[in-house]
């Protein structure tokens, strides 16, 4: 009998089912080994020693899989093919070789694309050795991540106290988002004029041709800037007599996209499905892992961590037989499509995501799959079967027409498209994605050239130049893939860190930096400047690249890296406080210092109109003060001002309205914990304050009365009869069912979730083991013993995780990842909740002497989160 191991016990059970009796599949659960979140997992002088920590359930794991290795024949890695799994092969291999399990057994190392049968089978026979070069890049990034978090995170906390941590990836996507915030506060509007003639030809049709050009000169899009110039061109428009000029019609092809990639899937699930990007990965996790298909579990899509394009040569045979079954042979190009992959590094470019099976029709597993995994396998299909399928051939035509009054002539352009045969259109459009223009896909009616032309209608149209959006998840993913920042396996925990850390919201699908990310972000530019560049970042990614393929030493790349960086961190130290906020004043200053309606100064103080205003740091980060404290006691949340500065929350409160129901006064106000509505006065007002990503700026009656609404009852379970309500908490929106809560993605799903999208998230929570009523939580980790007796756990509960002793209960931090607490934090924790003092501070010897450590060493005295 041989051991194989594998990531998740959903593959291990399958996987077991494929290869029969003489195999035992076991599951790591992912990696088994981490750095401690503590000082010195990371040594740079001793050549940047790795100290790996094992924590309570996966040493559990390990020995169930030492065990069985022990009475086996041999062992087979068959972890995921990519970087991380490669890592996970090496850590299982390194526990197992030092608790001496192995001797003389044969290991090998296979991996495979797709949870199918044949692809388990195919793989099973062509196994290799570990690839060291791929270890090695996962090793120099794991260390470089600790080493960035772990050094620059305390300098933020010294610096700017409410910072949560810095990241070597993390900060350069908060850059992005900041500087796409600072391009449209800097931007000045600007009002254009546009014109449009409706014109009719001979034949009756009519069309709409736009003004070009002005008494020869070509004009552009700013050309016209005033009324009176618009009003000047009507007139001469209304007056003339227009005449085609040319006809020309273009035939053009388009040829369709390749196969998804990872980041790909997630820009065109959030365009088509306005899916998150997590909540993307989610669902794709499953349909690889695998769905219950006529009694057998089989997976659905190929490995949907990626960054190649190609599809396998079997894969393209059964592409190309469904286009000739489901569209026909016209639809069937002569040979098969190939696609380049950008990729830097060919050795992890793997296959494209793809249906494991093209006859599996989305139509067929709908039956099978939930709402969201048929969505998502419907855009996987689609675009995959597109890729092997003929062109589109589009006609564009252009007519150019001259309106001439005699004394002034003028030019106007009609464009328009028509599909001669849709080709791969048929089975998937890309418009939506891309963003094509809607006037080339106008259809034209019959214009011949030197026809005369009946003018019916001159339209003049006012127009405002916008400002370039915010990022959309989809949109920063896309920035950052085309930068070569970070790797797209990791995009969707980089977001998430960013909101976990409140240093962005999600408002309207669009990525809202907040102020605590503009502060720690204005602070690396000014003093880290070169660790948030995105050149740089994106060279370190490409060294990381070379690594796993061999060509650069890892450790060298390390040494390179830490030379300077510590340097740099050292020659921060010493800097003051106040002279942080000063730099930061100036940089920041649209956000801190914005523009009043009276256009008073907006760094003087409002409140006693002698102060300067100024940043300020609190326990609870920045906020703006007056230098006249404590004389004046003006302060303000950065950002309350908002545009036009309406004072909210300053110098009192904003009337919203009346609620029509109750008559009483709907207020905008601001507390300790920042901006807040409430309905009428007195203890029994209704409060609520301003979810995460809502702005007090842009807040008005009708947002104010659907908050102070919630919760908001959905509907009665259809199997309990039950009502499900819908509501925003401490930990954000959610559900809540007879007892039981459920996460909902955003706090728009609050207000227009329905009862049947309803009941399949309460589903899924189940189907997870999700907690019901006050019933004690099971337990997601355990630390160990205290002092006093008696185990500590960790604990997921209603409010969020928490760490248990007997009957004392201590809620984790926020931002505190459950799987990461250490028995010395979790003994802090409950000493204080227990008002005791914690018996477990037993190295205070050693806390001395880390502060001798050499500036060689990142310090930290509290976690701080790397990527």
């Amino acid at each position: 009998m041989e051991v194989v191991i594998v990531e998740s016990p959903a593959k291990a059970k399958t996987i077991n089912k494929y290869l029969g009796k003489d195999y035992k599949v076991l599951a790591s659960f992912g990696h088994v080994r981490d750095l401690p979140a503590k000082d010195g997992s990371v040594l740079p002088d001793q050549d940047f020693e790795m100290s790996w920590s094992v924590d309570s359930q996966s040493a559990k794991r390990l020995s169930d899989i030492t065990k069985a290795v022990k009475d086996a024949d041999g062992l087979i890695l068959a972890t995921d093919p990519d970087r991380e799994g490669e890592a996970i092969s090496w850590h299982v291999l390194e526990v197992l070789r030092q608790k001496r399990a192995l001797k003389d057994k044969p290991v090998k190392r296979v991996v495979f694309n797709a949870i199918t049968k044949k692809a388990i089978l195919d793989a099973m026979a062509e196994p290799r050795e570990v690839d060291a070069p791929l270890v090695e890049a996962y090793l120099a990034r794991r260390a470089l991540d600790y080493l960035v978090g772990f050094t620059l995170s305390p300098v933020l906390w010294r610096k700017l106290p409410g910072a949560r941590s810095a990241g070597r990836v993390q900060s350069v996507a908060l850059r992005l988002v900041c500087d796409r915030e600072s391009e449209i506060e800097r931007f000045i509007r600007e009002d254009y004029w546009q014109l449009a003639a409706q014109l009719k030809t001979p034949r009756g049709d009519e069309f709409e041709a736009r003004l070009t050009e002005l008494d020869g000169k070509k004009l552009q899009k700013l050309s016209i800037k005033s009324q009176e110039q618009a009003d000047e061109i009507e007139a001469l428009l209304k007056s003339a007599s227009y005449k085609v000029l040319s006809v020309e019609a273009k035939p053009t092809r388009r040829n369709p996209a390749p196969p998804f990639t990872t980041s790909t899937l997630q820009q065109a699930a959030s365009s088509r499905l306005s899916f998150s990007a997590s909540r993307t990965m989610q669902v794709a996790q499953r349909l690889y892992e695998g769905v219950d298909i006529g009694g057998e579990t089989t997976g659905l899509i190929t490995y949907m961590r990626t960054d190649g394009v190609q599809m396998a040569p079997e894969a393209l045979d059964q592409a190309r037989k469904a286009v000739a079954n489901t569209f026909g042979e016209r639809y069937l190009p002569e040979k098969p499509r190939y696609y380049s992959v950008k990729a830097k590094n060919a050795q992890e470019a793997h296959e494209a995501i793809r249906p494991t099976d093209f006859s599996r029709t989305p139509d067929q597993v709908r039956k099978y799959l939930d709402a969201d995994q048929a969505r998502l396998y419907e855009i996987i299909w689609k675009r995959a079967i597109a890729s092997q399928m003929e062109a589109a051939q589009i006609e564009r035509t252009t007519v150019e027409i001259m309106a001439d009054d005699g004394s002034r002539k003028a030019g106007l352009r009609a464009v328009g498209s028509v599909i001669r045969f849709e080709g791969f259109l048929a089975a998937y459009s890309i418009d939506k994605e891309d963003g094509d223009d809607d006037e080339n896909s106008n259809r034209l009616p019959e214009i011949n050239r030197d026809e005369d032309l009946e003018r019916r209608e001159i339209k003049v149209s006012k127009h405002t130049t916008e400002p370039p959006p915010r990022y959309s998840e989809a949109s920063l993913i896309k920035k950052m893939e085309e930068l070569g920042i970070g790797r797209p396996s990791t995009y969707a925990a980089t977001l998430k860190t960013l909101e976990d850390r409140d240093y962005v919201t999600i408002d309207k699908r669009r990525l809202v930096p907040q102020a605590k990310g503009r502060i720690v972000i204005g602070f690396l530019e000014n003093f880290f400047r070169r660790y948030v560049e995105y050149d740089f970042t994106a060279d370190l990614e490409e060294q990381l690249d070379k690594i796993s393929d061999g060509q650069l030493d890892w450790k060298q790349v390390l040494r390179d890296f830490w030379k300077d960086f510590s340097g740099s961190v050292e020659d921060i130290k010493e800097l003051r406080v106040t002279e942080v906020l000063n730099v930061l004043n100036e940089e920041l200053a649209p956000l801190v210092f914005p523009e009043r309606e009276d256009g008073s100064n907006p760094r003087i103080c409002p409140k006693c109109g002698t102060g300067n205003l100024s940043l300020k740091l609190g326990r609870y980060g920045a906020f703006v003060g007056c230098s006249n404290y404590p004389e004046c006691g003006f302060t303000r949340q950065l950002g309350m001002e908002g545009e036009g500065g309406d004072g909210a929350g300053v110098d009192g409160d904003k009337v919203l309205g009346n609620d029509p129901e109750t008559g009483e006064e709907i207020t905008l106000r601001t507390g300790r914990f920042g901006p807040y509505v409430q309905r009428g006065e007195g203890k029994e007002a209704k409060r609520s304050s301003l979810p995460r990503g809502w702005q007090a700026a842009a807040m008005d009656l009708e947002k104010a009365l659907s908050l102070l609404s919630l919760p908001r009852e959905v509907g009665l379970h259809p199997e309990t009869g039950k009502p499900i309500s819908a509501g925003i908490g401490r930990y954000g929106p959610f559900l809540l069912h007879d007892g039981a809560y459920a996460n909902l993605e955003s706090v728009e799903d609050v207000f227009t979730v329905g009862l049947n999208r309803a009941v399949t998230v309460i589903a899924e929570k189940q189907a997870k083991g999700g907690g019901r009523g006050r019933a004690k939580a099971a337990a997601l980790k355990e630390l160990g013993d205290h002092p006093d007796g008696g185990a500590i756990t960790v604990r997921d509960g209603r409010y969020g995780p928490y760490v248990n002793h007997g009957k004392v209960n201590a809620t984790l931090p926020k931002g505190k990842d459950p799987q990461e607490v250490t028995l010395e934090e979790a003994l802090e924790l409950i000493a204080a909740k227990s008002g005791k003092s914690a018996k477990a501070k037993k190295k205070p010897a050693a806390k001395k002497s880390a502060t001798k450590k050499t500036a060689a060493k990142p310090k930290a005295t509290k976690k701080a989160k790397t990527e």
